[in-house]
């Protein structure tokens, strides 16, 4: 499903008219709306996107400033009104209230100096009122007013003469939460292997029951090993932590792509996974390295064999359809919860036309 965030361009008069083009042409197929001057705006009409501008007449109106009286004839017309605030001090922050109050429609914040504290007291404020807008000029700084407040700002106002960066920010923007098919297969073995160098994965997240990471020995059939949330009597939950397996193993990182937890460090993105196949993005913490006694899981799915390796200890669990089991207690014929794809990979990415075999 959409993200339900909304993505809006402001395109500057003055750019070259082949840029212009460009962005209008971009934004035709991104964008909620386009921001534009007064002599762009029959231009802008024509892709088909809704046009806000302080020009009139648009779709969406849009003053420069709080005013009161102007918005409040405005909302009686009937109009659709985004109020620009500059967020220099707390006065900027209760005009940007009043305006919610009003019933603005959008608050478009402007926050040259401090851009993640007003966006959350107004995130805070305004919930509910109005929808928040934050104007920005890089992917970076979107992602971050996304995830200001853990809610995000209702949406992004781009201001960029770059046609590439306003197709990156929209795959941010308007990022769907996506799935991945779980299978149920049946365990046949386990089986005691010896020492290896097994890798921890310390998240920036925090996962409950039934989620964690997708690992394996081969990239075609990962296994969902538990985050460290079981309460046990002889351990602290890590709730942040999923003991993944063999440095070697294969770790679904994105929705596309894998990576070996030998090539995780500090900053990079994983995903975290449930049982019901919903995943969200993460970032590594810190990878714990040490040398540990391993199992080897076997298990089949429709004729294919997986295989998959894990620390022996009994705060290693791998998920179940209503639960999770210690991996020291499983046994032939459990049932577990796998993802289950084509093989073949090239640095990490799936190559259809390649041949290779995983044993």
């Amino acid at each position: 499903m959409d993200s339900g965030k909304e993505l809006w361009i402001e395109i500057d008069e003055l750019i070259p008219s082949d840029l212009k083009d460009a962005l209008l042409e971009s934004a035709s197929q991104s964008c909620d709306a386009m921001m534009v001057g007064a002599k762009d705006v029959e231009k802008a009409r024509k892709t088909g996107v809704k046009v806000a501008s302080t020009s009139g007449g648009c779709d969406i109106d849009v003053l420069e400033a709080l005013d009161e009286e102007r918005l409040s004839h405005l909302k009686e017309m009937g109009r659709t009104v985004a109020v620009k605030v500059v967020v220099k001090g707390r006065r900027d922050e209760e005009a940007a209230v009043r305006a919610a109050e009003l019933s603005s429609d959008y608050i478009i914040l402007n926050c040259p100096d401090w851009k993640v504290i007003p966006l959350e007291n107004l995130i805070a404020k305004t919930r509910g009122k109005c929808k928040l807008l934050a104007e920005v000029s890089s992917v970076e700084d979107a992602k971050t007013a996304l995830e200001t407040l853990e809610l995000g700002a209702d949406g992004i106002v781009l201001k960029t003469s770059s046609a590439d960066e306003l197709a990156e920010t929209a795959t941010i923007v308007k990022e769907q939460t996506p799935m991945v098919e779980l299978v149920l297969a049946n365990v046949v073995e386990v089986k005691q292997i010896g020492t290896g160098a097994r890798a921890c994965v310390d998240t920036c997240d925090v996962m409950e029951q039934g989620e964690g990471l997708l690992v394996g020995c081969h990239s075609s059939s990962l296994f969902l090993v538990q985050a460290e949330v079981h309460e046990s009597p002889y351990v602290e939950t890590r709730p942040f932590r999923v003991n993944a397996g063999p440095v070697s193993l294969y770790v679904l990182s994105s929705p596309n792509k894998t990576r070996y937890l030998s090539e995780l460090k500090a900053g990079e993105e994983v995903l975290i996974v449930d049982r019901a196949g919903r995943t969200r993005r993460s970032f590594v913490g810190r990878i714990k390295i040490e040398r540990r006694p391993m199992l080897l899981i076997e298990a089949e799915y429709k004729g294919k064999t997986l295989k998959t390796i894990v620390q022996n200890a009994e705060t290693v669990r791998l998920v179940t359809e209503e639960d999770s089991k210690s991996v020291v207690e499983l046994k032939k014929g459990d049932k577990i919860l796998t993802y289950v794809t084509e093989g073949g990979r090239h640095f990490g990415m799936l190559v259809k036309e390649e041949t290779v075999i995983e044993r």
